[in-house]
C-alpha cells in the first residue's frame, strides 16, 4: 500500500455569478421598472476528515481542483444558482498548511472534522438592488468577485501509539517483525529500512496497539542528515517512543554513544519530543556472553543515568518481547483512560501536541530556508524558485492487522 505523507495542491474557489441589468418588458407595462436579479455565490473548497480514507496518494497525481462558480442573475428577478461546494477527502490527522505564507491554516484531527481553506466568490449585485425613489431606472449592476486560490501543503503524519527509533541497524525492524505480523525488510547493513513500517501488535483479543518503526537516524538528522527531517516528524503524534539500542554494535562504538546521539537529535528537533515518555530498549542480548549481560546492561544504565524503564530484549527470538508488549500496552490503556477521564488532562496533551508538530514545522521550514540561501549562493544569487523541499519521496507503509 502506498502511504504518501506530503502533497501538495492548488485549489481555487468559484468565481461569484454578475449581477443582471434587466427592465420589465410586458405588453401594457411600458415602464416596469428595473427586475434585474443578483449572480450566484461561487462554491468554496472544503477539506473533510475520513476515517476510511488513509492515504494522500490522489493528490499526488491531480493537483489542481476548482469549484463550481456561481451562475449570473437574469431578468425577473431571478437570482443565478449558487456554485456548489468542492469537499475534498483527506485522512484523519492531516495538517494543512499555506504553501505561499507557510501559515498552518488547521490541523484536521477527528473523523468529521472539516476545514474551509478557499472562500467562493460573493455574488454581484443585480440593478433592481439599486432602485430608489430618486433613480427609478437605475443601469448600474455589480460583478461577482473572484473566489480565492491558495497552494496548499497536505501533511499526514503516521498515527501510532508507539514509535522506535535508534540508529541503523539496531534491530527496530527486527523488533516489529517480532511482535506484529508486519514484515519489514530485514538485512545485516544500515539503513535496511528507507520507509515507515505501521504493526499492530495484538496482547489480547479486542486489546491492541499500533506500533510505526521509522528508518534509523544519524547524527545530523536534526539538519535532515540522512532524511531524518523526514521522519522524525512522525514521532509527534505517538504517546510512548522505545529507544532500541544494538548491545553489540559492528562498529565497535558503545551503546551510551548510540543513545547520546540519539538523544541530542531529539533535543535539536523539538524539545517537547524529547521530553516524552521514553523507554529504553536494550537489543541484541544474545550476542553477549550469558555471564556478562546483567554487568553490561547495568553499565549502560548507570552510564547514562537513566531513570525511566528499561528492558533487555533479543528480538531476533521474541525473547522478552512480550513482556514489554504488555507493559507498553497497560502504558496505553491508562493514557487513554487518563485523558478521556480528566478533560483538563486532554486539553494539555492536546496544547503540547500542537506545539510539538509547531516546533517540527519550524524546524523544516528553517532548514528549507538554509538549503535555498546554499543553493542561491551556488547559482551566483539567481533564483530558480525551488526551495529545496524533498516533496517528491513517497512513503510507504506496510500495516497489516
Amino acid at each position: 500500500m502506498k502511504f504518501v505523507d506530503e502533497a501538495v495542491i492548488r485549489v481555487a474557489a468559484g468565481r461569484g455569478g454578475n449581477g443582471c441589468l434587466s427592465f420589465r418588458r410586458e405588453k401594457y407595462i411600458p415602464r416596469g421598472g428595473p427586475d434585474g436579479g443578483d449572480g450566484g455565490d461561487g462554491g468554496s473548497i472544503i477539506l473533510r476528515a475520513d476515517s476510511a480514507s488513509n492515504t494522500l496518494v490522489d493528490y499526488r497525481f491531480v493537483k489542481h481542483y476548482q469549484a463550481q462558480s456561481g451562475e449570473p442573475g437574469r431578468g425577473g428577478n431571478c437570482r443565478g444558482k449558487s456554485g456548489e461546494d468542492l469537499v475534498l477527502i483527506v485522512p484523519v490527522g492531516t495538517t494543512v498548511i499555506d504553501e505561499d505564507t507557510r501559515e498552518v491554516l488547521g490541523d484536521l484531527i477527528e473523523a468529521g472534522d472539516e476545514l474551509k481553506v478557499a472562500q467562493g466568490g460573493f455574488h454581484g449585485l443585480g440593478n433592481t438592488r439599486f432602485k430608489s425613489s430618486t433613480n427609478r431606472a437605475p443601469r448600474q449592476f455589480t460583478r461577482g468577485s473572484d473566489g480565492e486560490i491558495r497552494s496548499l501543503r497536505l501533511e499526514l503524519k503516521v498515527l501510532a501509539d508507539v514509535g522506535l527509533l535508534g540508529l541503523p541497524n539496531a534491530g527496530k525492524s527486527t523488533f516489529i517483525r517480532a511482535v506484529s505480523a508486519a514484515k519489514p525488510k530485514v538485512a545485516n547493513y544500515p539503513f535496511t529500512t528507507l520507509v515507515p513500517n505501521l504493526g499492530v501488535v495484538s496482547v489480547q483479543p479486542h486489546r491492541s496497539f499500533v506500533i510505526a518503526d521509522i528508518p534509523g537516524l544519524v547524527e545530523g538528522a536534526a539538519d535532515g542528515a540522512g532524511l531524518g527531517i523526514r521522519f522524525l516528524k512522525h514521532l509527534t503524534r505517538t504517546r510512548l517512543l522505545l529507544h532500541i539500542v544494538d548491545m553489540a554494535p559492528y562498529d565497535g562504538s558503545t551503546p551510551e554513544e548510540a543513545v547520546s546521539v540519539i538523544t541530542e537529535e531529539l533535543k535539536q528537533f523539538s524539545p517537547l519530543l524529547a521530553n516524552r515518555d521514553r523507554w529504553l530498549v536494550l537489543n541484541k542480548i544474545d550476542l553477549l556472553p550469558e555471564e556478562e549481560r546483567e554487568a553490561r546492561c547495568q553499565a549502560v544504565v548507570d552510564a547514562l543515568a537513566w531513570e525511566g524503564p528499561v528492558y533487555k530484549i533479543a528480538a531476533i527470538s521474541a525473547e522478552n518481547t512480550k513482556r514489554l508488549c504488555q507493559d507498553i500496552l497497560a502504558f496505553v490503556e491508562a493514557q487513554a483512560e487518563r485523558l478521556s477521564e480528566d478533560p483538563d488532562a486532554a486539553e494539555r496533551e492536546r496544547e503540547i501536541q500542537e506545539a510539538m508538530q509547531q516546533e517540527a514545522r519550524d524546524r523544516i521550514a528553517a532548514l528549507h530556508a538554509a538549503r535555498k540561501a546554499r543553493q542561491q549562493a551556488a547559482d551566483g544569487d539567481e533564483d530558480d524558485g525551488d526551495d529545496g523541499d524533498d516533496d517528491d519521496y513517497d512513503v510507504e507503509v506496510v500495516y497489516r492487522p
